[in-house]
């Protein structure tokens, strides 16, 4: 049974930085590319970065050149690192395979940006 688990969240100011990570668990996770999608109350998720197996990045306009996804197979772990981080980036965050698969989906992890 495939598990996600997010974690590194929290209340941060306007400018400062997170680092999100996804532990996984239930899956050979070098084979899969991952993302990592965020979602506010009342929407879908919007994919925010992604990375292949080996290695190659995306990352949506919304946070390019503030975020840097990251994944360590040998820990089956992916993180994703935003910096100067803005009000517009308040969601609750999830990791995923892309395509998502619905039945991966953890509890996410909730970054608020506010003053």
């Amino acid at each position: 049974q495939v598990r996600l688990v997010e974690s590194g969240g929290g209340l941060v100011q306007p400018g400062g930085s997170l680092r999100l990570s996804c532990a996984s668990s239930g899956m050979i996770f070098s084979d899969y590319q991952l993302a990592w999608y965020r979602r506010n109350p009342g929407k879908q998720p919007d994919l925010v970065a992604r990375m292949s197996p080996s290695g190659s990045s995306f990352y949506a306009s919304a946070v390019k050149g503030r975020a840097t996804i990251s994944r360590d197979n040998a820990k089956s772990t992916m993180y994703l690192q935003i910096n100067n981080l803005i009000p517009e980036d308040t969601a609750v965050y999830y990791c995923n395979t892309l395509p998502p698969v619905a039945a991966y989906w953890g509890q996410g992890t909730q970054v608020t940006v506010s003053s």
